[in-house]
């Protein structure tokens, strides 16, 4: 081999030596863990074997039959527990994706103040998580909580009886109004970023074609950033339905069952009763769930992006 050979072959190979450590950092930190809890799922895990789990013994499919077994009180629960998490993380994803959407485009115009505006706009998303949830808890508080004595006592909604925010039916909305409130500013950001991309001219042609303000949002704008909302929809989804923080900090180790996220009853299968194996199952139904959604958002996003192209 030529010195020169040499030399192009260490130059291409320079970028893989310059990924290994974020590779072997990656299949550290994620892909064992997954295989372990894959093992997991497998056997009898509980709390006699949680100082050696390999000598816990077999089990094969009885924890997945378990968890998806509908007669039986465990696959009920964990049935109710997708159910409530999809619909809030349908509410969620939308609510964010709108009100981000809304207030970058009201925002895309220069104007004085915008500036201190657009900062004000992603307070919610620099706080860190914790302290921004517990604020709200404290917030929903029933007896002392800023929520209950603006409605009640400012606004004198709701009668005399003041609300219990993180009890009962309303746990759920309590639950929506704190992950669209830390989530919608990310929307924001990015969609922010993306009208940067678009042509000032077409609104001055459109403008001058007689298309008034929401013609030329429906015609310009959403089919620009379009390929930007797709990416921003799929990670809103992933965050939505994986959130684990923001139920557990409300709520504490056991949420109402209106707003018991499939997240959270998995910590409660594993942590709170001990059955570390039905929670494992669980854990990889989950995955198995959110990867069969990504391909099939892809795929039909891809299609389209296709046929758009074609046509």
């Amino acid at each position: 081999m030529s010195p020169h050979t040499t030399v192009r072959v260490r130059k291409s190979a320079l970028p893989y030596l310059l990924l290994l450590p974020a590779v072997l950092l990656e299949l550290l930190i994620h892909l064992v863990p997954m295989v372990m809890g894959v093992v997991m799922s497998f056997r009898q895990l509980t709390q006699f074997f949680i100082r050696d789990w390999t000598r816990a013994p077999w089990a094969g499919p009885a924890n997945y039959e378990l968890a998806v077994d509908l007669n039986k009180p465990v696959g009920q629960a964990l049935l109710g527990s997708f159910v409530t998490t999809c619909l809030f993380t349908l509410l969620s994803v939308g609510l964010c994706w709108l009100l981000g959407t809304a207030a970058a485009v009201f925002t895309q115009e220069s104007f004085r103040g915008r500036g201190p505006l657009r900062a004000l706009f992603l307070v919610p998303y620099a706080l860190p998580v914790y302290a921004a949830v517990i604020t709200w808890a404290f917030m929903f508080q029933r007896d002392n909580g800023l929520v209950n004595h603006v409605l009640h006592d400012q606004l004198g909604l709701g009668g005399a009886d003041r609300t219990f925010w993180l009890l009962g039916d309303n746990s759920f909305w309590a639950l929506l109004t704190v992950s669209v409130w830390k989530g919608w500013p990310f929307a924001f950001l990015i969609v922010t970023a993306a009208l940067q991309n678009i042509p000032g001219e077409l609104y001055e042609a459109a403008a001058l074609d007689g298309a008034g303000s929401w013609q030329r949002i429906r015609r310009i704008t959403l089919p620009s950033v379009g390929p930007v909302n797709q990416v921003l929809v799929l990670v809103l989804f992933l965050w939505t339905f994986n959130d684990f923080n923001t139920p557990f900090v409300l709520f504490g180790k056991a949420a109402p069952e209106a707003a018991d996220l499939i997240s959270l009853h998995i910590y409660q299968s594993s942590f709170v009763t001990w059955n570390f194996g039905a929670g494992a199952a669980m854990s990889v139904l989950l995955l198995l769930f959110l990867l069969l959604v990504t391909a099939g958002y892809l795929f039909l996003t891809g299609r389209a992006r296709r046929r758009n192209a074609d046509a």
